[in-house]
């Protein structure tokens, strides 16, 4: 069962996934490898990581040096393709064009959806960010603990390959052992800011959880751990395992990653599933409505090829919603029918309600201690490697902090190959009198590159009423779907996390003796806080809780109007903590798919 264009589709399928990112990939892995034939509409084209991504260009060597042009919204070497936050003939819209009342929209169209492009950094949410309700009176609490989804991110994480260190810290829940993949060491800045922050500000600088392999994964030990009882999957695991090379700490694993270290859904969970034989993946196919019958079953989907523009219906015992949380939560509200007039799932209106996204701020400053330090390539990942975890959890448990979410800290920087733009910012930091040309401007080069430290922070964000989507009652996209319209507003909660983080960020980096590049925003941190769904970190609209009236899907991410309709995506997050969101997207897809194999074996799906 391979790749397959709208007329090689079957006449029926056990299981039918929308989407082939972190989540629709995670099903179609786990179902595919017990048996279970499936189907993946992806409305994007296929995408080869190993021979389509400019892993090992230089900037002198691709148009424009690699600058961002609409097609690459993210500079040339981004391993995004006919993706962006503008997609010509994809508008959604804004209902105010007030100051950070926008929501910004990232779209991936290509398989493995966003997995090509994310920063890889994978941090477990921790206890009490399953219990913000119940904990601090906001947003909305989990129908499952942390202790429920522990095992399945161990699983996850032995599966995707992910480096870092368990460190013991608060909140930030450490992994079993054998699971974690060993840290890189720390660069120079990450060093220098380690042992400042420690002695001025008693914070640890510890290493990130990123999914790349520093060392091969133990393909003998896994595949019998997270397959013990199926011989077939533990095979097709191991060679998978083989295929996938070790870090070469070469270039910026937005580009992708060819050789297969960093982890991607097409690598590491469709490569293997279409190897089984029981996975079919239908590129180009862009969902228009989950389809029902009388008695408000799910039969199938129904999609619009892009190549021809046509509709075509695919049928399935199950379907799983796993295009990104914003596009289940269109696919749910444009499948109206007799029986569900707003969509499915919206019978108490929440479809759409409680998105949530990482709160984001930054400082930057240069610190002298980093000028004129030799050229270097600086050895390790290329991005983020080591971060400030949330360290003052008791405070805020306490409510000594005057705001209700944690943040982390994400520290940038570094020498790192120059960019295009590198040159640029050498007159705002020289003492020089105007623009710097030939013998001044080469000296201003080797005494400022690499000096410049960015902190940058992402926040926890409680679900509120001020942030929905909706359909638009107007504007459709070129295939005639009416698109979304978004609603954002962040609460006086957030700003005030907002400017705990500009003053924590400002404190570290004076503590370094850096020249801060601005005073940092702590009287009206709207300003700068970042807009949102500017981090692409975005979850809910499908939230899942214990209560039907209060939510649209159960603990089994199952929606409680069409239990055979499943959001595996971020959709059915009640909340954003303050770590990123694919690892647990993963962990829960993994979850969510034993209990549906357990209902298909039963028969009750």
């Amino acid at each position: 069962m391979p790749v397959i264009s709208p007329s090689e589709a079957q006449s029926d399928y056990d299981v039918v996934i929308v989407g082939s990112g972190a989540a629709g990939g995670q099903v179609a892995y786990l179902l595919a490898m017990e048996g279970v034939k499936v189907l993946v509409l992806e409305a994007g084209r296929m995408f080869d990581p190993t021979r389509e991504v400019a892993m090992f260009q230089t900037p002198n060597m691709a148009p424009l040096r690699g600058e961002k042009t609409p097609d690459k919204q993210y500079g040339f070497y981004d391993s995004s393709v006919a993706s962006g936050w503008d997609i010509p003939g994809e508008p959604y819209t804004n209902a105010s064009k007030a100051e950070k009342r926008e929501f910004a929209w990232w779209r991936q169209r290509m398989s493995g959806g966003r997995t090509n492009h994310w920063g890889r950094v994978s941090l477990r949410n921790g206890p009490l960010d399953f219990q913000t309700r119940s904990l601090f009176g906001v947003g909305l609490d989990w129908p499952i603990s942390y202790a429920e989804l522990a095992p399945f991110y161990d699983k996850a994480e032995m599966l995707a390959g992910i480096f870092g260190a368990n460190e013991g810290i608060e909140n930030s829940p450490d992994s079993s052992p054998g699971v974690l993949l060993p840290p890189p060491k720390f660069r120079a800045n990450e060093l220098y800011t380690r042992k400042f922050a420690k002695k001025h500000l008693g914070l640890d600088v510890v290493p990130v959880h990123r999914a790349i392999l520093t060392q091969m994964q133990d393909a003998e030990r896994i595949p019998k751990e997270l397959h013990p009882h199926n011989p077939k999957a533990q095979k097709l695991l191991a060679e998978n395992m083989r295929m996938r090379a070790r870090c070469l700490f070469a270039t910026d694993c937005h580009r992708g990653c060819s050789v297969g270290a960093a982890f991607d859904s097409n690598t590491v969970l469709l490569r293997p599933a279409l190897k089984t034989g029981n996975l079919d993946i239908l590129p180009n196919a862009m969902a228009r409505e989950v389809t029902v019958n009388d008695a408000g079953k799910a039969t199938g989907v129904a999609f619009i090829d892009k190549v021809d523009s046509k509709e075509h219906m695919v049928k399935g015992r199950v379907v799983v919603l796993a295009g990104s949380s914003q596009e289940s939560v269109r696919l749910l509200l444009n499948s109206k029918s007799n029986r569900f007039p707003d969509g499915i799932g919206n019978g108490n209106g929440l479809v759409g309600k409680y998105i949530t996204d990482s709160v984001a701020s930054s400082v930057s400053a240069q610190v002298p201690a980093f000028e004129n330090l030799p050229p270097h390539n600086s050895d390790g990942t290329v991005g983020q490697q080591a971060y400030l975890p949330f360290q003052k959890t008791k405070e805020l448990v306490a409510g000594q902090l005057g705001f209700t979410g944690g943040y982390k800290l994400m520290i940038g920087g570094g020498s790192s190959l120059p960019s295009m733009g590198s040159a640029t910012k050498f007159d705002k930091l020289s003492d020089r009198e105007g623009i710097a040309f030939g013998k001044d401007l080469k000296e201003d080069a080797r005494r400022y590159y690499g000096s410049v430290q960015g902190i940058s922070a992402q926040g926890a964000m409680a679900a509120n009423d001020d942030c929905y989507s909706e359909l638009d009652p107007k504007v459709k996209d070129q295939w005639g779907i009416p698109v979304l319209r978004f609603h954002w507003k962040f609460s006086d909660d957030e700003l005030k996390q907002v400017a705990h983080q500009q003053e924590t960020i400002g404190a570290i980096l004076e503590s370094m003796g850096g020249r801060l590049s601005r005073k940092p925003e702590t009287k009206d941190p709207l300003k700068i806080v970042k807009d949102g769904g500017s981090i692409i970190h975005e979850v809910g609209g499908a939230v899942m809780g214990r209560d039907p009236a209060k939510s649209v899907t159960n603990e089994w991410c199952q929606t409680w109007e069409v239990p055979n309709v499943i959001v595996a995506d971020g959709a059915t997050f009640p909340g954003t903590a303050d770590k990123n969101p694919t690892l647990t997207i993963l962990a829960l897809a993994w979850r969510t798919a034993d209990h549906l194999m357990d209902e298909l074996k039963k028969g009750n799906l």
